[in-house]
């Protein structure tokens, strides 16, 4: 899981241009400047090219945290 998380942290860092970025299981979009239904989208489609995974849209639109998304990661690899 961690390894997971770093590389999260990378993904959202890069893609919000923001370095301070430290992600844990409770981050939501409310967290994070920037993140909103329209970037969510986007930074979807990052974490699913990092990791080399497809998210259904269920998981998409369902994901409450960061840590939901590790989970779903975690059970596809």
């Amino acid at each position: 899981m961690e390894e997971i998380f770093e590389r999260l942290n990378e993904v959202f860092r890069d893609f919000f241009d923001d370095e301070d970025i430290e992600l844990d299981e409770e981050t939501t979009a409310d967290d994070i400047d920037d993140w909103d239904s329209l970037n969510h989208i986007t930074l979807m489609a990052a974490v699913e090219d990092e990791f080399g995974i497809r998210f259904t849209m269920g998981e998409v639109s369902g994901m409450k945290n960061v840590g939901e998304m590790a989970d779903i990661i975690k059970s596809r690899m």
